[in-house]
Formats: structure tokens, sequence, C-alpha cells
């Protein structure tokens, strides 16, 4: 079943799964529901429309370079309490990840995928990592990140987003029968929130077995 690729990189991502009041948290990786976020933006799909078909793709991420976790603290104040009758300040922390990048893979029916693709070119709506305000740069669109292999084997075998060779170790998250348990499997239009389990399987990849750009010319970044 054929692959498509996206590159999340940065100078800011959040990626919340149990983002509640004044803590927003973020995972170290991009969480499903996260990317199809982004995916259904692309595609220009409301909030209240189903997203069965992008839920039911299979994922992975493999951290290129795992960025820097920050807080940004923030204040406002005189914000209308919940009774309606006091004004409040308001404090929050908001975990963001700092210049970090991802390769994330997502395998499926090849005319989603390709359709999903196009998207990515030329997206309807604003794409954002995780936050609104936090955009990509450089662009998520991959020209080449339609690949004709499973998952797994696209992910091993791109080469690394960065214009260098990696200094440690890549760290490779695949969506799995067992392993751990993430809550972050959209089971409603993003309106409701709603989020079901799912397991991932996390390995190391050696840095020795990651091709850098430049090496041949699938790493390429244009558009035809």
């Amino acid at each position: 079943m054929p692959t498509l690729l996206l590159r999340l990189q940065g100078p800011m991502q959040s990626w919340g799964t149990r983002s509640r009041f004044d803590h927003r948290d973020t995972w170290p990786y991009p969480t499903k529901s996260g990317v199809l976020g982004l995916l259904a933006a692309a595609l220009g799909r409301d909030r209240e429309e189903d997203i069965s078909d992008l839920a039911a793709l299979r994922m992975g991420v493999r951290v290129d370079r795992k960025g820097v976790l920050r807080v940004d603290y923030q204040t406002a104040q005189e914000i209308i309490a919940a009774s309606l009758k006091a004004k409040v300040n308001v404090q929050s922390w908001r975990h963001y990840l700092s210049d970090a990048a991802f390769l994330v893979g997502l395998e499926g029916p090849a005319f989603l995928l390709e359709e999903a693709h196009q998207a990515l070119l030329n997206p309807r709506y604003v794409l954002y990592l995780g936050r609104k305000g936090y955009v990509p740069s450089p662009p998520v669109y991959l020209a080449d990140g339609v690949r004709e292999e499973p998952l797994e084997v696209a992910l091993r075998n791109y080469p690394y987003l960065l214009h260098e060779k990696p200094k440690e170790d890549l760290l490779l998250v695949l969506e799995a029968q067992a392993g751990r348990l993430v809550y972050d499997q959209p089971i409603a239009p993003f309106a409701q929130r709603r989020f079901g389990a799912r397991y991932v399987r996390e390995e190391v990849l050696s840095k020795d077995q990651i091709q850098v750009k430049g090496e041949d010319s699938l790493g390429e970044d244009h558009v035809d």
C-alpha cells in the first residue's frame, strides 16, 4: 500500500494530547489528531465534516530533529469569569517544541493520498503545526512525497530532512497492532473533540542507516 510523506518543520510546533484549562502540553512528536487536522485543512474540510477516511490511514513519524521543549507563559487581564459576576486575571502555560523537524507518513488508498498530496501543494486553509500561529517553514508539501512503498519502508528510506548528517540516532514511531497506547485517534468530526486509543511502536533508527540529501536526487525540493 502506498504512503504519503509530509515534512513538519518550523520554529514552533505543539502537539497536545492532554491540554486542559491553563496548561497546554505538547507530545514530543506529532499526534495523529494534529496531523489529520492539518490534512483536513489542506483539503478544505469543515470541522463538522466526516473524517473517517482520514482517520483510517495508518500513521508513522520519523523524528529527524527533536527540537527543544519550551514554555510560553501568557497572562490576560479582566477576563469575565464563568459565573459572569466578576472579572479575573488568567495565566496560561503553553508548551511547544522549538526548531523541531519530523517526517510523517500516512499509509492508505492511493486515490486519497494523491488527493491529499495535491491539497498540500495548494491548501484551502492555512496550515499550522499543531497550534494556530505555528506555521511551517519550509512547506509541508514534498514533491516526491507519494511513495509506492509501505509506511515503514518509506520512512526508513527517505533522505534526512536537514542539510547535514544526523548527529544522533533517530526515533521511529509506527502505528501498530500492539505496543504503547496513545489517545489521539479521531473518532468523530473535529468539532466534537472525541478521540480514542491506538497503539504505537517506537524503535531506534541508526543514524548510519539514514540517507543524506545530496547523495541522490530523492530529497530535492521542486514543484513540477
